[in-house]
């Protein structure tokens, strides 16, 4: 990453503080901007987040508490330094500011030479950390894989009933990180998808052989006991501090929820959902629909990409489907390195 390109968001509900903010950093950074917190958060999901975001506190509706507060608690954003920029600052603010995941904070009156230097000194350490990072995971690759060959097995347990190659979730997860890749995620972020993905039907273990291998309709009580394995998954993954675990947790939660609300088992809609979530649904729908199973046939590739463009803003995230279409030569690619050649 180098300075003059870097992406700073600026959100505050004062025009004029938006546009001094602005023409300070617009000479070195790409700026963008959020009148309110609820457009700061939606900026922040982009396919391109920020390197870096300048956050007012005090702002109608949700604060930058409550910004950063969300930020932190979302896998695909929590990277991202958050510096908040204040008129009204106590030690019992810059506590809880500091307890949430912000980096620093910037008082107003703003000096443009303060807001320059805390800027790129943040910035320089961010790109330290990544490049450290980078280095780190160099180092354990061989940790790495031998993680993600126990947690890919671990998901193939759950698939096994209805899927005795065990590939499906293999494949998957190597899409759902290119569409995190093309939707803008680091590698750190899309290998941690790789590794989460595979554990998005964990639940399924405790899910009734009678209904996981039945080949005609579900019943309605057999589709509410179905739809459990969402919960159960979570419960299974757990709560814990892991980064890792934290991803998979959302991933087993809200990957059957839909776009437009439709969705179980929280009836979450757009951006509300997770990203990881809304990833992991397009990659899985498109494996099941081309794979064959004891109660179909395998679609074809344009079939699948049909239905995905069909439900696309309902079922899917329209973006992110369309980012998926748009790398479906290196999907194909993955699908043919994986292909199921009979039981493991």
């Amino acid at each position: 990453m180098s300075y003059d390109k870097a992406n700073i968001l600026v959100v505050d509900d004062t025009p004029e503080n938006i546009d001094l903010l602005v023409e300070i950093l617009k000479g070195d950074y790409k700026v963008r901007a959020a009148i309110n917190g609820e457009q700061g958060l939606k900026i922040a999901r982009l396919a391109k987040s920020p390197d870096l975001i300048l956050l007012d506190v005090m702002m109608p509706g949700i604060d930058g508490f409550e910004v950063c507060r969300q930020l932190k608690a979302d896998p695909t954003t929590s990277h991202i330094p958050i510096i908040f920029v204040t008129a009204k600052i106590t030690t019992t603010d810059e506590i809880k500011g500091f307890s949430l995941g912000a980096i620093d904070y910037i008082t107003k009156p703003i000096s443009p030479p303060v807001v320059l230097a805390r800027v790129k000194t943040y910035l320089a350490l961010y790109d330290q950390n990544r490049e450290l990072d980078r280095k780190v995971r160099e180092q354990t690759r061989d940790i790495h894989d031998t993680r993600l060959k126990i947690i890919q097995r671990l998901g193939r347990a759950a698939e096994f009933k209805d899927d005795s190659t065990g590939m499906h979730v293999i494949r998957m997860s190597h899409y759902a990180r290119v569409l995190g890749m093309a939707a803008g995620m680091n590698e750190t972020m899309a290998d941690m998808m790789l590794d989460a993905a595979p554990m998005h039907d964990i639940g399924k273990i405790g899910i009734p052989d009678r209904i996981l291998q039945k080949s005609e309709t579900l019943d309605e009580e057999e589709w509410r006991i179905m739809q459990t394995h969402t919960q159960m998954g979570q419960d299974i993954i757990g709560d814990d501090d892991s980064e890792l675990l934290k991803m998979a947790n959302a991933v087993a939660i809200s990957h059957h929820e839909h776009w437009d609300g439709s969705g179980y088992p929280n009836q979450l809609a757009g951006d509300d959902i997770p990203m990881v979530g809304r990833i992991v649904a397009i990659a899985d729908v498109f494996d099941a629909l081309t794979s064959v199973r004891p109660y179909k046939d395998a679609w074809t590739i344009e079939d699948a990409l049909a239905y995905l463009q069909q439900h696309a803003g309902t079922q899917f995230d329209e973006k992110l489907v369309f980012l998926f279409i748009e790398n479906i030569e290196q999907v194909l690619a993955i699908k043919e390195q994986y292909i199921d050649r009979g039981k493991p």
